[in-house]
């Protein structure tokens, strides 16, 4: 697993969750790394997600090296997200 510190990308999951299994699973076939955070495990990230979707506890939501997120991409919009932060 990455740390947050060296991966671009943190994603927010539940282990139950069959979109972020997928994203994850995809992300690693294309070299994306990301630093993985367990909602169930994680207050804090609990109160990030709910923050970013409007109280809603929705994942995968992914937080960028930019401070932006977004929540259930696709493939082809985290890879454009990406492309504009380098």
């Amino acid at each position: 697993m990455t740390t947050p510190s060296t991966a671009q990308i943190t994603m927010y999951t539940t282990p139950w969750c069959g979109f972020c299994k997928r994203l994850k699973s995809q992300l690693g076939r294309e070299g994306i790394e990301v630093a993985e955070v367990n909602i169930e495990q994680d207050p804090e990230a609990v109160e990030y997600v709910m923050k970013v979707n409007g109280g809603n506890q929705t994942v995968p939501t992914l937080l960028f090296a930019d401070g932006s997120a977004l929540t259930n991409p696709s493939l082809s919009q985290v890879k454009e997200k990406l492309a504009t932060q380098s």
